[in-house]
């Protein structure tokens, strides 16, 4: 992923995605074949033959399988946090210690699909600051934590799902998400008037200075978005497939859409939750495999999509073809 730097931090990610690695389409041509060629009605697999195909694109198998799958959660903290109704004070360090302890849900998943669970602390005791009246990161530390991220795979993965865990990084995604596609903050917010004034307060304080969408992330963005932002980017680089978790995964890969609307090619939508979920999927062009209503961000969602996609390459994989009849 060795490419020439630049003068500016954000040169090099705008480099990195000015040279991404395309499709493999004589993988994607084989698996076609076979889906041709299996002993089922044509078309009636749906989904199941676009998961095997996409997955065959993406890892260069013609006949792919996951063995080593990895859900990898970014877990940071926020400032405008402490002023969230209802909100506990060390939220976030008890939801990190939680799935230490393997007593979350997506814990119980990971054990069930056999899938690597990584928490990655992006600095918890260190809040960015609150953007309703400070930018969140500088570029160099914004930049710095997308590498971070990038380094997320480097223990190797065959299938990487991604998750975020932090109290008030929802808001943060809203900002976001307003900051990129317009609209208002409510169309973005999680259903609360405080979320949908915060964004609204974040949007006005950084007005004017927003339309390129790094700049965006570092301003109204967090550091586990910068890190999912990041993390989707090195896996393209390694050919690793990708299933996008929740709405706040989603709209750290809604920054690379922005700056290039082929970088999510090589990532799946799990789910969606709500209707901001949907929304930002709809304009990311991606369907989502569940219809869940889960509201949880920590990559549940993508791990259990991580079984449909290992049952997709089962029926693909093993599925007798017309010619063995």
């Amino acid at each position: 992923m060795s490419r020439a730097a630049t003068g500016m931090p954000f040169d090099d990610i705008r480099n990195l995605l000015g040279g991404l690695p395309q499709a493999d389409e004589a993988a994607r041509a084989t698996a076609a074949e076979h889906t041709a060629a299996l002993a089922v009605p044509a078309g009636s697999l749906g989904r199941i033959a676009e998961i095997a195909e996409w997955m065959a694109t993406w890892s260069g198998l013609a006949k792919p399988i996951v063995t080593r799958p990895l859900i990898a959660i970014f877990a940071g903290t926020h400032g405008l946090a402490a002023s969230v109704p209802g909100a506990e004070p060390n939220a976030t360090h008890r939801l990190v210690e939680l799935y230490a302890a393997g007593g979350a849900a997506v814990n119980q998943l990971a054990l069930r699909e056999d899938a690597g669970l990584k928490v990655f602390d992006l600095a918890l005791d260190m809040p960015v600051p609150d953007i309703r009246e400070n930018e969140a990161l500088s570029e160099a530390a914004c930049a710095a934590t997308m590498a971070f991220g990038m380094e997320a795979i480097a223990g190797g993965t065959d299938l990487l799902c991604l998750g975020a865990a932090g109290e008030g990084g929802r808001i943060a995604a809203a900002a976001l998400a307003t900051a990129l596609f317009g609209g208002e903050p409510q169309d973005w917010a999680d259903g609360s008037d405080f979320a949908a004034g915060a964004v609204g307060e974040a949007i006005a304080t950084h007005d004017g200075r927003l339309a390129d969408p790094l700049e965006a992330l570092r301003r109204v963005g967090s550091r586990e978005l910068a890190a999912i932002a990041g993390a989707i980017l090195a896996a393209r680089y390694q050919r690793i497939p990708v299933l996008l978790d929740g709405f706040v995964t989603c709209a750290a890969a809604a920054v690379l859409w922005k700056l290039e609307p082929s970088a999510l090619d090589h990532c799946l939508a799990a789910h969606a939750s709500d209707a901001a979920h949907a929304r930002l999927l709809s304009t990311l062009g991606k369907k989502p495999l569940l219809e869940t209503a889960l509201s949880l961000e920590d990559g549940t969602g993508a791990a259990l999509a991580l079984g449909l996609v290992k049952s997709s390459l089962a029926i693909h994989g093993a599925t007798v073809t017309r010619d063995r009849l």
